[in-house]
């Protein structure tokens, strides 16, 4: 099948999607794109038991279709971007040490004590997974998902303090969780032993170098975008930026989301403000909004086919569900941390069940799981991911405002 066979595909398929979900069951769009693909495949799966042959050929569509290569280097740039046009820098700064210590400390101790539980968890089921190959499960699911959660904090009402270290956290801490998934995944499939210098090099590099690179070319697209009054023009430039500037900082091994992070922050806050008429501003709001939609469509669609290419066991299912409390536990443990470096630095409290019910997991995960050398422990940790991910759409994001509403509503710390 032709690339362009498979757009139109996936295309008709979410523009179906999302037109029963409205007029049907309406879910938020994630929800009811994901739960109805989802249902689609079992659906597809129930058949083939039947011995219709559908799934066999939907299975080998789905699988022409590199997921990880259309998310990771495609969809996530423009959706990372923009996300980040409509987040207030003001409050960002204001919210710099719980995100800080949320994005880094939050993430290295919940990849530890998912790894070590997973490890031990898939001991006593009989599945002899190594330690490292279950850190580095740890590594790819312990960050948020800045596409899942940017897509719930749309329709939650959240104070704005609140919606900032959400968004902020799972814009940031992909940087950290990406390189802690190439430090574990090159120790364990790689061969390369662990270098406390390689790795901080490799960290520096990453995030330092994807800031660096967003700014310095969202600086110069901001420039541009000032000297010319043309909506058009102006909708253009943005696209070179995302396309271009994401492309430079994968070939200079840098941090593509933190570079599309940091120039969306950029153009969102001084180029909309200072560098576009309101024609402009409107006209470009209603660009990405619409791409955001469109790409965040396409993304949950092809995460609920992704179970076709699963390879289904019940012990893989057994063991899938036990991991998904394991790493509840593990979010909820990890957040300790930066809770008391917030109380400890005057900065109030963190809403701890809200955080941890609220951070969600999405394709992010999907695509670095998919990049492991096939094998049993690829299957393993395949379905596991599938699991989790699966849970935190279908059953986090649609009672997250319900546990919103619940810690707004009950006295506590404040959450400044």
């Amino acid at each position: 099948m032709s690339a362009f066979s498979l757009i139109a595909l996936l295309l008709t398929l979410t523009a179906l999607l999302a037109y029963l979900n409205y007029r049907l069951i309406r879910l938020p769009p994630t929800v009811g794109l994901m739960g109805l693909s989802l249902v689609f495949s079992l659906l597809l799966i129930g058949a083939g038991e039947l011995g219709l042959p559908l799934r066999g050929w939907a299975a080998k569509t789905i699988a022409n279709v590199d997921f990880s290569e259309a998310l990771l280097n495609g969809m996530l740039s423009f959706m990372l971007f923009a996300g980040a046009l409509h987040v207030d820098v003001k409050e960002l700064r204001e919210q710099k040490v719980a995100i800080a210590t949320l994005a880094t400390f939050g993430v290295l101790i919940s990849t530890v004590l998912v790894g070590a539980g997973s490890w031990l968890l898939f001991g006593w089921l009989g599945l002899p997974i190594p330690l490292l190959a279950c850190l580095t499960f740890g590594a790819l699911i312990s960050p948020t998902d800045p596409i899942a959660v940017l897509a719930l904090l749309k329709d939650a009402k959240a104070p704005i303090s609140l919606s900032t270290k959400i968004a902020g956290e799972s814009l940031f801490n992909d940087g950290v969780g990406i390189v802690v998934f190439l430090v574990m995944f090159r120790s364990m499939f790689g061969g390369a032993a662990f270098a406390w210098e390689e790795t901080a090099s490799l960290l520096v590099t990453e995030v330092c170098g994807g800031l660096a690179i967003g700014l310095i070319f969202g600086g110069l697209c901001f420039l541009m975008l000032k000297s010319v009054d043309n909506y058009r023009v102006e909708v253009m430039l943005t696209l070179a930026l995302v396309t271009g500037s994401y492309q430079l900082a994968s070939a200079l091994h840098a941090s593509g989301p933190l570079a599309m992070v940091a120039a969306g922050l950029l153009i969102g806050n001084y180029g909309r403000k200072l560098a576009m008429s309101d024609t402009t501003r409107e006209n470009l709001d209603n660009f990405w909004e619409l791409l955001d939609e469109i790409l965040n469509g396409i993304l949950f669609v092809l995460i609920g086919f992704e179970v076709l290419l699963l390879k289904i066991d019940p012990i893989y299912l057994l063991a899938a569900a036990l991991i998904i409390p394991l790493v509840l536990a593990a979010r909820l443990a990890s957040l300790s941390v930066p809770a008391a470096v917030m109380h400890l630095a005057g900065r109030g409290g963190l809403p701890l069940s809200l955080l941890t019910w609220g951070g969600l997991r999405g394709g992010i995960s999907i695509a670095l799981a998919l990049t492991l050398p096939a094998g049993r422990e690829h299957d393993v940790l395949l379905v596991a991911t599938y699991a989790v991910v699966a849970f935190s759409i279908l059953v986090q994001a649609t009672t997250t405002p319900w546990v919103l509403r619940k810690t707004l509503a009950r006295p506590g710390p404040t959450m400044r």
